[in-house]
């Protein structure tokens, strides 16, 4: 059949395409792409900013496309690339050697298609025999940003990665961490089933030795919905020591990641330049729980979950969640705990004792002549993140005192001010709640407490001192103070404010009151033949707080065999009391010298005892009539005819409570 003259044309186009496409195809597949090296590195090289070589054998092999795919496209030839010895300078400012990698063999395979609307996904990627020396300066530069050239048009998709042997040394000089690991091929035995590669660690982390080691799966597969990618290693570094074990699991979606995570070491507070979360100094710690993360755009969500273990001699328990939001990330969760002890704690409210601190080798700068802690909250930290956390324990021991307990608080930071709003616990019997808030935006911590404490039983208030233990009688208290300063003693030196106090009707030792009012005849009987109770009818506490000086407006205690008044002051800042005590007995005492009593002193160092003045004068009456009259007349000047007026308790108490709503309704007052 003879072809027109346009079919003739068509016919030789379609010719001379398949000619051209034969050629392409023939060139592709005989060219050899170690020529085009020099370009190669070029382009890339100017493009990060960065020398790049392909030192070794460049190929390409094609091969039919994935059986997996639906129609067509399982027919598209995909590029296979292979090279050797391929390398990235390092900038000229490190001192990690003059290479960030160097890859012994890398093998890349291409889906074409993708290429079309700018997309690159490499279905494969192996790497072998690598080599990654890395740095971060303490400004937070560091050796992997490279040139940039504004947001890309491209964007990368890696479905599947296969890691080979290879060695990496990581320095980071912001967290003083030298870190050097070595991988090497598991090929045989139980493990070879389950991971692929073995690593071992070594270095120094703060002048401390790193030692650790693990392993992790040969092949990542970042394509398959449900892939898993084993883990496990175990490190430490510095006194923090560190294991995990589990799986990343789905790295592409939301749950990219669950770990079986163990933390120990010496202090929390050590593994801020480590992780980035602020926590606090504590004494020797360790828990176990779920690290689970969450990608969220660029970033990883965090969360301890059903964590627990030990802080100290302190048990914890429960789950935190980090998340890195803007401007600050924040750090949130509740926590649980049947037994804290004051001691554990003391470190993260600046309260450790000088023999803790010896413990845990810390600077011990808590003076021999001051009670009040002076150690220094460290608030430079504070803006590092936000907390919303809720505690609660059963119980706070303190050592030698009584026990706190159902304790109840949620601890907020926002922006440097650090609020325990409420704050409530059970103690001697009653109940205390209080609010406290603690601003470090200013060099001085500008800080408000207020306290209410309602129905604590006396004898539980001196569980030690056995005369008090058949006490009865109920103590209720409100307070309301504010103060600056960055340790609770300079808090309480510049504190304002009110205190106020009353014990309703009950009974307290007879002891106690006789050995308070120098009753020596009473007191010597007491101790031969026994205490008893004496009928408590009120006692009522006033105190007004100005500059660290709570001076009382009134103090009275009144039983059925006595009335004493105490007036006076207790000075915060100083740390000095000074305090006059004037017993009165209600009924006739033989032998009682019924003088004044002091209170003196410092808080470390008090000194109580009877005034020398009206001491004096009535001894100097006793031998005048011993001389002069008789001796049976020495006695009269030691006889208390008792005359003394009773208080009336409903006034006192009224006052009290007025003075203790007051501090309980009213805003602080700053005294200037």
């Amino acid at each position: 059949m003879k072809l027109s003259r346009p079919y003739k044309i068509i016919a030789g186009l379609l010719a001379t395409l398949l000619v051209v496409l034969a050629a392409v195809v023939i060139f592709i597949l005989t060219f050899d792409w170690n020529r085009a090296r020099p370009w190669i590195n070029h382009r890339v090289t100017d493009s990060i900013g960065r020398e790049f070589a392909i030192n070794g054998d460049l190929r390409v092999h094609w091969q039919q496309g994935d059986d997996s795919e639906s129609g067509w496209r399982r027919y598209v030839p995909r590029p296979r690339i292979s090279a050797a010895d391929v390398s990235i300078a390092n900038p000229t400012w490190t001192t990690t050697g003059p290479r960030l990698a160097n890859v012994g063999s890398i093998v890349v395979e291409i889906h074409p298609l993708p290429l079309l609307h700018k997309e690159v996904v490499i279905t494969d990627l192996e790497v072998d025999k690598v080599t990654v020396a890395a740095q971060r300066r303490a400004d937070g530069s560091n050796t992997w940003t490279f040139k940039d050239n504004g947001p890309s048009e491209w964007e990368i998709d890696i479905q599947r990665l296969a890691l080979g042997e290879g060695d990496l040394r990581y320095l980071d000089d912001g967290i003083k961490l030298d870190l050097r690991a070595k991988a090497s091929g598991i090929n045989e035995g139980a493990d070879a089933q389950k991971y692929g590669l073995r690593f071992d660690l070594s270095g120094s982390y703060r002048n401390a030795p790193v030692t650790g080691g693990g392993k992790i799966g040969k092949v990542l597969s970042l394509r398959e919905q449900h892939a898993n990618f084993p883990v496990q290693a175990q490190a430490s570094l510095g006194k923090n020591k560190i294991a995990v074990e589990g799986q990343v699991t789905d790295p592409r979606a939301p749950a990219g990641l669950d770990l079986k995570l163990s933390l120990a070491g010496a202090s929390m507070a050590d593994l801020y330049p480590l992780t980035g979360v602020l926590l606090p100094e504590t004494p020797p710690y360790a828990t176990t729980g779920r690290l689970i993360g969450k990608k969220s755009g660029a970033n990883w969500n965090w969360t301890y979950k059903d964590f627990s273990g030990t802080v100290g001699g302190s048990d914890l328990e429960g789950t935190l969640a980090y998340s890195p939001r803007s401007p600050r990330p924040l750090l949130s969760g509740s926590v649980t705990s049947r037994q804290l002890r004051l001691e554990d704690l003391g470190p993260t409210i600046g309260a450790e004792s000088n023999a803790s601190k010896a413990k845990r080798d810390k600077p011990q700068n808590q003076p021999a002549d001051k009670a009040l802690p002076v150690e220094q909250f460290n608030t430079e930290k504070w803006g590092a993140l936000d907390a919303d956390v809720k505690f609660t324990g059963k119980k706070l021991v303190r050592t030698h005192d009584i026990p706190l307990q159902d304790i109840q608080t949620h601890i907020r930071m926002n922006d440097k001010v650090l609020t325990l709003t409420p704050l409530n616990f059970g103690m001697a019997g009653g109940d205390i709640t209080s609010n406290i808030k603690l601003d470090g935006r200013q060099k001085q911590i500008d800080a408000q407490v207020r306290l209410a404490a309602r129905h604590l039983k006396i004898r539980e208030l001196f569980p030690k001192l056995e005369s008090m233990q058949a006490s009865v009688g109920e103590v209720s208290a409100d307070a309301a103070l504010a103060g600056k300063g960055n340790s609770v003693s300079a808090m309480l030196a510049s504190s304002s404010g009110e205190l106020g106090a009353a014990v309703s009707e009950g009974s307290v030792s007879k002891f106690i009151l006789e050995a308070a009012g120098l009753n020596i005849a009473n007191l010597v009987f007491v101790k031969l033949f026994g205490d008893k109770q004496i009928q408590l009818n009120c006692a009522a506490g006033d105190f007004v707080v100005e500059h660290g000086k709570a001076q009382t407006r009134r103090f009275v205690i009144d039983t059925q065999e006595a009335v004493i008044n105490i007036n006076g002051y207790v000075d915060l800042a100083s740390e000095s009391l000074d305090l006059d005590v004037r017993p009165q007995t209600k009924g006739v005492r033989i032998v009682s010298l019924r003088t004044p009593l002091y209170a003196r002193g410092t808080f470390t160092n008090p000194k109580v005892g009877p005034q020398a003045g009206p001491l004096a004068l009535k001894a100097g009456a006793a031998v005048a009539l011993a001389t002069i009259v008789t001796p049976v007349a020495a006695i009269i000047p030691l006889v208390n005819p008792g005359k003394v007026d009773a208080v009336d308790c409903a006034a006192a108490l009224a006052e009290a409570n007025q003075t203790r709503t007051a501090a309980r309704t009213q805003p602080v007052q700053k005294k200037r």
